[in-house]
């Protein structure tokens, strides 16, 4: 599972995550955004904008309450950020909260800021690089290891003060779990970097700390005071707002070194630097490159509505004592331990289209010409070029381009409208005609033209119209006579809830119902011609029956005649 977990079926296609990543890391597959973690640098600007909140930061906060279940040691390093994000009255009672929920120890991320701050004016003072770049941003490193490698030569080779204070932590308590505490998602794949493996267990951010806090009923302000107790990094707090790693630089340094210092923060700041740079247009200067605009203090798991970067900068800056950390205990500290790194190429090997490829995917989207190309960036690109790049590579969609497709929509609906060979309806629920197909004025004699700016009732009954508003019911089939049209149709009735609209078809059905007609009257002749022929034959068979009745009686008569006549016959004989 990546970092940032993707819910699909929230996704509503609507490129809002594609428009606002700078390094465009985001496809559309299928119609749905999909993280390309090869790509994504961890800016975090995709969970701050979705906004069906399709995105979310996959937490370790379970595996934390883990370790403290099984009975390790876990050291929370907490960065200097807390100070102005997290609620308390002195900065001992975070130390103390952090300490009912289990942890042994609670110590600030700063303590390592001050071992970077030691690295980095060694490299002031050494001089050799053209540029330094300050590795404090894992967001700020991705970007120039996957976007911009030719600037890696200028990447300070120093671990992030997590990392450093990690080492440090270790270094003391080889058996403990380090759990680092900040605002940042990108600490998280930084300590899995392999570069980084075994200085930081697990990664949590200060919406996992209080929904914990939360839940075992701790708050911070009502905890005792119990100040940290390790050393003092001083100015080094000031990492996490915009200038801090330059303050602490300038604090800490015994002279001169000749480079120009200077501060960037926000992605596409930090973009519009690494291109000009690109060009060879800086040189001999020391930079603080933070991805996230105003510096860590607004990290991505920073609620914009509830904390004020600009509040939170004043204060710190106000606060926190523009003084080095002390030089013996942090060189006892650092004894023994590595601090570098080695920054590496990871930029993405993507096949580049032609420009034939390019144009027949232009063609496409119906962008034949030049001015055919809107460069409206709707579908998340700066102009139709890149996005058909996109398409290319299988990072984008065809359908993605919205002008486009609400062209081919309306031609769709055009289409049927015009060539439908049945009368469509659209009806508000005043009954004031919304649309009407070009086939209505064939049977109604009312032009498309004339029919949008009528009322329903205005030529038909509204009848069944208003009982399916009223109903929300739908009618299927139904056949419906107009005489005065001499028409008949066969009715489907539909509500749209969604636009609170009712849609009808009408069938014309009156030849069919002539040809019925005329069916029936058939059958009612054949009947009539059926019961005439019935009745004649009736007619005949009474005839036929009286003419045999009287035969039959006549032949009775004489038969019994002949028979009494033979009997008296045979009486005479016996006599004599």
């Amino acid at each position: 599972m990546g970092i940032i977990d993707f819910k699909a079926t929230k996704c509503k296609h609507c490129y809002k995550c594609v428009r606002y990543c700078d390094v465009k890391a985001i496809m559309i597959k299928d119609e749905r955004a999909e993280i390309m973690p090869d790509k994504c640098i961890l800016c975090g600007h995709c969970l701050q904008i979705c906004p069906q909140s399709a995105k979310t930061l996959v937490s370790d906060l379970e595996i934390v309450k883990g370790f403290i279940k099984r009975g390790e040691k876990v050291v929370v390093s907490i960065a200097p950020s807390y100070r102005g994000l997290m609620k308390y009255k002195t900065p001992g009672q975070i130390n103390s909260a952090l300490k009912k929920l289990g942890f042994d120890q609670v110590r600030e991320t700063s303590e390592g800021a001050a071992v970077v701050t030691a690295e980095y004016v060694k490299l002031l003072d050494k001089g050799d690089m053209e540029n330094i770049i300050t590795t404090c941003c894992p967001s700020v490193n991705s970007l120039i290891e996957i976007y911009y490698p030719e600037l890696i030569p200028y990447m300070a080779p120093v671990v992030s003060p997590m990392v450093a204070h990690g080492r440090l932590i270790k270094k003391e308590m080889p058996e403990a779990k380090v759990v680092f505490l900040g605002p940042c998602i990108a600490k998280k794949q930084e300590s899995m970097d392999f570069r980084d493996e075994g200085a930081i267990d697990a990664v949590l951010n200060f919406n996992d700390i209080q929904k914990w806090l939360n839940q075992e009923d701790i708050v911070v302000e009502e905890c005792e005071d119990i100040p940290f107790k390790q050393l003092d990094p001083k100015v080094n707090r000031l990492y996490p707002v915009t200038n801090g790693v330059v303050n602490s630089v300038l604090a800490t340094e015994d002279r001169g070194d000749g480079y120009r210092k200077f501060y960037v923060h926000g992605s596409s700041n930090c973009i519009d630097l690494c291109k000009s740079m690109q060009r060879g247009e800086i040189k001999g200067c020391f930079i603080e490159m933070n991805m996230c605009s105003g510096g860590c203090i607004k990290g991505p798991t920073v609620n914009d509505e509830t904390i004020s970067r600009f509040r939170v900068k004043l204060d710190m800056e106000e606060t926190i004592e523009r003084e080095p950390a002390g030089h013996s205990d942090l060189e006892e500290a650092m004894s023994g331990i590595s601090f570098k790194k080695i920054f590496e190429d990871h930029s993405p090997k993507e096949q580049k289209p032609t420009e034939e490829e390019i144009q027949s995917i232009l063609h496409m989207t119906g962008k034949n010409k030049p001015e055919d190309e809107l460069n409206c960036g709707a579908c998340g690109y700066p102009t139709c070029r890149d996005k058909a790049v996109a398409v290319f590579q299988k990072k984008a969609e065809l359908n993605m381009c919205i002008p486009f497709m609400h062209e081919k929509a309306e031609s769709f609906a055009n289409l049927v409208m015009e060539t439908s060979p049945n009368v469509v309806l659209i009806v508000d629920p005043e009954m004031k005609i919304l649309e009407y197909s070009a086939v209505g004025e064939k049977y109604f004699g009312k032009t498309r033209q004339e029919a949008l700016q009528m009322y329903l009732y205005e030529f038909i009954d509204p009848e069944d119209f208003q009982w399916v508003f009223d109903n929300h019911q739908n009618i299927h089939g139904k056949k419906v006579t107009y005489p005065e049209y001499q028409l008949s149709t066969l009715q489907n009735i539909v509500y749209i809830a969604k636009e609170n609209v009712v849609l009808a078809t009408f069938i014309d059905i009156t030849k069919e119902e002539e040809q019925e007609r005329e069916d029936y009257e058939k059958k009612l002749e054949t009947i009539d011609l059926a019961q005439k022929v019935i009745h004649k034959q009736m007619m005949v068979a009474q005839e036929i029956a009286g003419l045999l009745g009287e035969t039959t009686a006549e032949t009775k008569t004489t038969l019994t005649k002949l028979c009494k006549s033979l009997l008296d016959e045979g009486s005479e004989s016996e006599v004599k």
